[in-house]
């Protein structure tokens, strides 16, 4: 009868193991995925906050009025650049200097660029830099790893260029081009209108 007993007991002890061992497992495998989903959207939100700091970088080396604009900027970046935007254009009336620099970006250049001179020059100035530099499509790996070259006192991350990269891309300071699977930057073409005013006008006389 003990022994018996004891092979019970065994198979008792065995079922319930494996039980415990099939529960284990789910939950791991439960947990495993709330962790991948938790860091997707960490992910996202260190993209998001990425944005902003560059964004926000950029127009405060354009324009030391820029704090107070950011300041009440939602967290969208898309939406926060384009409210900047408008609450700029609602604010040029009251001083026609700043409506005439808006549609200067040359006299804006050169303000930041005299300002790069005093100061450090920010990350955006030195991507942008970069790009009208070469001639042809870059990666951000490839910008990054120049960069960094260039600058070794500096911390020059790839997925900090590539955000930094899609900013300039949505205000038109650079072009984006996919070969394949990979993404290449190049700096916009400078639009000059200037001359083609009087040919018009030798035309129209």
């Amino acid at each position: 009868m003990s022994e018996i007993q004891a092979t019970e007991l065994a198979s008792q002890y065995i079922a319930q193991v494996t039980g415990d061992l099939e529960r284990n497992a789910k939950e791991q495998d439960r947990i495993g995925q709330e962790i991948e989903a938790l860091q997707e959207q960490l992910r996202a939100l260190q993209h998001d906050h990425t944005v902003l700091v560059n964004i926000q970088q950029a127009l405060g080396s354009a324009s030391p009025a820029a704090g107070a604009d950011t300041a009440a900027a939602p967290s969208v970046p898309h939406q926060a650049s384009a409210e900047l935007k408008q609450s700029k254009a609602k604010k040029a009336p009251a001083t026609g200097a700043k409506k005439t620099a808006s549609k200067k970006p040359a006299a804006k250049a050169s303000s930041v660029k005299a300002s790069g001179t005093a100061a450090k020059p920010t990350l955006v100035e030195l991507i942008r830099g970069h790009l009208e530099q070469e001639s042809e499509p870059r990666s951000a790996a490839e910008i990054a790893a120049a960069l960094t070259q260039a600058h070794p006192d500096r911390s020059v991350k790839t997925t900090v260029v590539r955000t930094t990269l899609e900013g300039l891309v949505a205000k038109s300071h650079a072009h984006r081009s996919k070969q394949g699977s990979s993404v290449f930057y190049t700096a916009a073409a400078a639009s000059d209108p200037a001359p083609a005013e009087p040919q018009q006008e030798a035309a129209a006389g």
